[in-house]
């Protein structure tokens, strides 16, 4: 929006000419989408628990969670409301992919904020039936999947690529559309499972959304991407704004987020920020380097899956309680402690996947 008056301005004035460069429109959609966090913050803490909108503790988790009874939660609308508002001003709105991941994180928005509604507010502890919530969860993963796939007009948009090796690229036709659905709405899944303890999903988020916005810009620019051996995307740069303001909206609600918290995400910030992260990913190519870097948000989808798996066929559980956050926490850990390894692990993992741009 304000690409467009800057564009008008700059025939009058050359100093507007600025904010054609992409690098200062992503640096403005992080400080914009942190400002309306830090700011909003305060007042939306205050409007919760005026209500009375606070999270429900299970007992059977860690004790030291019963204190977190009450907490304001639906928190995660103030990250939607920063990242729309400043994609929004400093995104070229000419351009689909920034249309895409808007509406993707929108519907996913929606879906987690009428599950906590239900939960929180109705106080119906089944929320939305999760038979409801897939449905509208594969509604927007098939829908922005398909999208992408009828839109192609290059190869490389639908190709799956190999990290490390330069050659190796694996043309999935139609298969596109599937795979696409499982990055998508898988990953919005694993953010929602690993958001259990205070900080522990929003930073790892904020750390995948920036060096996503670092793949997006070199992806989008054709002398990077061939230097590179990475798939060229026409346009794709353009989400270095989408992602900026992931990094900014992140940071800032972590402000409030961080131990001991004084409001959670919520279903309507973890689902909306996984499904952005997978439709990213399938944007620019890298969706196996996703799940290198969010190795974090994998470990703890597998941890349910075993401890789910492992119950049903032999009656033992593998890990205390799943996902694997709450295993650590039982065995002793303080939750500062899993919470910090975890955030240390994550920059570990997106370090190495970074270098696998570079490594082929």
């Amino acid at each position: 929006m304000l690409l467009w008056l800057a564009e008008w301005l700059q025939e009058y004035i050359n100093a507007f000419q600025v904010f054609q460069y992409l690098t200062m429109r992503g640096i403005l959609s992080v400080l914009t989408a942190l400002a309306i966090s830090l700011l909003v913050g305060p007042w939306l803490i205050r409007k919760l628990n005026e209500h009375q909108i606070g999270q429900s503790v299970r007992d059977d988790g860690p004790q030291s969670h019963l204190s977190k009874s009450g907490t304001p939660t639906m928190g995660g609308a103030l990250i939607l409301i920063a990242i729309l508002v400043s994609t929004l001003l400093w995104g070229n709105l000419a351009n689909i992919y920034i249309w895409i991941v808007i509406v993707v994180t929108a519907i996913f928005g929606a879906v987690g904020w009428v599950d906590d509604y239900r939960k929180v507010v109705e106080k119906n502890s089944r929320g939305l039936p999760a038979r409801w919530k897939y449905f509208w969860q594969s509604v927007g993963g098939l829908g922005a999947a398909g999208i992408l796939y009828f839109m192609a007009d290059l190869p490389q948009q639908t190709q799956l690529f190999i990290p490390f090796f330069k050659n190796i690229a694996w043309s999935m036709g139609p298969l596109f559309i599937v795979f696409a659905y499982f990055v998508i709405v898988g990953t919005s899944n694993a953010v929602n499972l690993t958001d259990g303890l205070d900080g522990l999903a929003i930073l790892p988020t904020v750390l995948v959304g920036g060096a996503l916005g670092v793949i997006a810009y070199l992806s989008g620019h054709s002398h990077f991407a061939e230097y590179l051996h990475i798939a060229y995307i026409p346009g794709a740069g353009e989400l270095v704004v989408f992602c900026g303001a992931i990094v900014g909206a992140g940071l800032g609600f972590l402000w409030f987020n961080t131990y001991p918290a004084q409001i959670f995400m919520g279903d309507v910030g973890a689902l909306a920020l996984g499904a952005a992260l997978g439709t990213l990913a399938v944007i620019v190519r890298h969706e196996i380097v996703l799940f290198i870097m969010g190795g974090i948000f994998v470990m703890e989808t597998l941890s349910v899956i075993i401890q789910v798996t492992s119950f049903k066929l032999t009656g033992k559980r593998v890990f205390r309680m799943a996902p694997i956050h709450h295993h650590f926490e039982l065995k002793g850990w303080p939750e500062p402690r899993v919470i910090v390894r975890f955030w240390i692990i994550t920059v570990i993992l997106v370090l190495f996947g970074l270098a696998t741009l570079k490594l082929r």
